[in-house]
């Protein structure tokens, strides 16, 4: 049976509320967390993305105790991210009701970590979340620490050593297309799902419904994950998938 293309809501936290910005200047609040769930539950999401923006920055470890609210509440799948620094984590997580677990500068300094945690939890548990920039000359680098910090490293060749390390899908969000509404970098996502066999999730830029319909056709991505759209503007999940399956994509509805 043919996997479903997945339509993922991300929720970024940051310290007392949700946030969102423009290229990870992430600024404007957007709400409660728990609220917003609530609205999630009940707009056919296929799964939630929630990622603690201040975790690594502040140099702190998973609020467990409001990821375990939050799943109580949570009637769909949750990828849970920020802050993940070691198995114990990957496993606090998972055991107060994340589905998943993100982990992004902590893979990359310690890749290590991916083979840890996909052999002791599951290679389907483990996303790796990939912050790619564009330079101005068009050379692609992975970024760090919320976008903040140079790697040297091309985005390409970092998703072909997660993989081989064990992660089960990950998610490639463009850091100068986030906020922006115009458009996910297809070109960027093409070239990751071409050099990988596992799910690619496409983050950041998604304005419209037709740029979701294009990322999945044109850069191959298996699902695609958005914010500001559905923070602010009156599109919703439900319709976007709606969108999709008119477009003949293979979604859940």
């Amino acid at each position: 049976m043919p996997v479903k293309t997945r339509v993922m809501p991300t929720l970024l936290f940051s310290n007392v509320g949700l946030v969102k910005g423009v290229k990870f200047d992430s600024w404007r609040r957007t709400g409660s967390a728990l609220q917003a769930i609530k609205v999630y539950n009940m707009r056919e999401v296929d799964e939630l993305v929630f990622l603690d923006i201040r975790a690594t920055p502040d140099m702190r470890a998973p609020d467990f105790a409001q990821v375990d609210e939050l799943a109580d509440e949570c009637f769909m799948p949750m990828t849970v991210g920020g802050g993940v620094k070691n198995t114990d984590h990957i496993g606090g997580l998972l055991g107060v009701g994340a589905d998943k677990v993100a982990i992004n500068t902590a893979a990359f300094e310690r890749p290590k970590l991916i083979e840890e945690g996909a052999r002791q939890f599951g290679a389907q548990c483990i996303v790796i979340s990939i912050d790619a920039l564009r330079h101005e000359d068009g050379k692609l680098e992975v970024m760090t620490h919320c976008g903040t910090r140079r790697t040297g490293k091309d985005p390409v060749e970092w998703a072909k050593e997660a993989e081989a390390a064990g992660a089960g899908e990950i998610l490639l969000t463009s850091v100068d297309r986030d906020g922006t509404f115009t458009g996910y970098d297809v070109a960027l996502t093409r070239a990751v799902s071409d050099a990988v066999r596992i799910p690619v999730i496409a983050s950041g830029g998604c304005g419209k419904y037709e740029h979701m319909a294009e990322v999945l056709r044109d850069g191959k991505a298996a699902a695609v994950a958005a914010a500001s759209i559905f923070h602010f503007t009156e599109q919703t999940p439900r319709e976007a998938k709606l969108h999709l399956k008119a477009q003949g994509f293979n979604v859940r509805v």
